[in-house]
């Protein structure tokens, strides 16, 4: 006898929800934050996203201006190609216009830094790009001009490629702007300071993963997914809030007082027990005191202690981190 084929199970999933790529979700939540009056200098985002030409065609067509990461392959020019609009053409076969003239096909972002004259005429500009638990974070960067390749395959308005090269780990990224250094209110040092702002959301992401368990769920349906990444953030916001309420009336200077988002999850679950009176609030209280003072105190000089490796090997290779052109606002340094 056959197998009997099993129902589909239900996933509760809204009759009016289409799929979308990664890019198209993305372009639909800018234009949500549009709508709802939400206005930024400037957009960024991983390579992923870079990668999609109608995603950043989409970005250009609502005015926005970004710098993102883009991978080795992408596509564009140095040199400004020309574009044949075409001529009244009465015989022979119909060419579609407009189209690139021969001779001067796109070349890939590592290709052009490497065999371009641009790129390689050029001096590497040494940046402190940020402050990290490891130390200052320099990179070496060049930038150029550049005509990135559309969605329908022709040079667009004018663009701003930059290649970072990390100092000490030798990684190398490729940006793309769609403004240019030297325009009103734009810098390199701006440009820079919005392409390596990515780390943040990073950081949000690792958050809630590893310490409110925003990955950790067994469900498939569309209700059930909702409800749990719904409760996650808003414990991540809330812990956020409980953290910058402390962190207002601790003093810059004092390492050992600001909380990070493990101890204010840690503190939450201490209070959590004592209300379940597993253990009286003093008891409670006092353990949890102990231990966030024994890993502030660890925190502080692991964080000593990879600042002074990373100095040192910075040094080694002639480079003194606080004497070239930074990119960390100075409210930090």
């Amino acid at each position: 006898m056959g197998r009997r084929s099993r129902a589909p199970k239900k996933s509760y999933l809204p009759k009016e929800v289409l799929f979308r790529t990664k890019p198209q979700i993305a372009l639909g939540m800018v234009d949500r934050a549009l709508d709802h009056g939400v206005r930024v200098q400037a957009w960024t985002f991983d390579e992923g996203y870079g990668r999609d030409s109608a995603f950043l065609d989409g970005l250009e067509q609502r005015r926005q201006v970004f710098v993102g990461e883009v991978p080795t392959n992408f596509h564009g020019w140095v040199i400004q190609p020309r574009v044949l609009r075409g001529p009244a053409q009465r015989r022979g076969r119909k060419k579609k216009y407009p189209r690139l003239a021969r001779g001067r096909p796109s070349s890939a972002v590592q290709n052009l830094v490497r065999f371009s004259p641009v790129f390689r005429t050029q001096k590497w500009q040494r940046y402190r790009i940020k402050d990290t638990e490891r130390g200052p974070e320099v990179w070496e960067v060049k930038w150029a001009v550049f005509w990135r390749k559309g969605s329908n395959d022709l040079p667009g308005r004018r663009h701003c490629l930059i290649v970072a090269h990390n100092v000490l780990t030798h990684e190398v990224k490729y940006f793309v702007s769609n403004r240019m250094p030297g325009e009103p209110g734009i810098t390199l040092r701006r440009l820079l300071r919005v392409a390596f702002q990515r780390w943040s959301v990073e950081s949000c992401f690792r958050q809630a993963k590893e310490e409110l368990g925003l990955d950790h769920y067994e469900v498939r349906g569309w209700r059930c997914l909702h409800r749990h990444f719904y409760l996650a953030q808003l414990s991540h916001l809330f812990c956020a809030r409980m953290r910058q309420k402390f962190d207002a009336t601790t003093p810059r200077d004092d390492p050992l007082e600001h909380l990070t988002m493990e101890q204010v999850r840690r503190a939450m679950n201490a209070w959590l027990k004592a209300a379940a009176k597993q253990l009286t609030k003093a008891e409670q209280f006092e353990q949890e005191l102990i231990k966030q003072r024994y890993y502030q105190r660890r925190n502080a000089q692991a964080r000593r202690s990879h600042t002074k490796t990373t100095k040192t090997r910075l040094k080694s290779l002639g480079i003194d981190a606080a004497r070239i052109k930074s990119c960390v606002p100075r409210s930090s340094t």
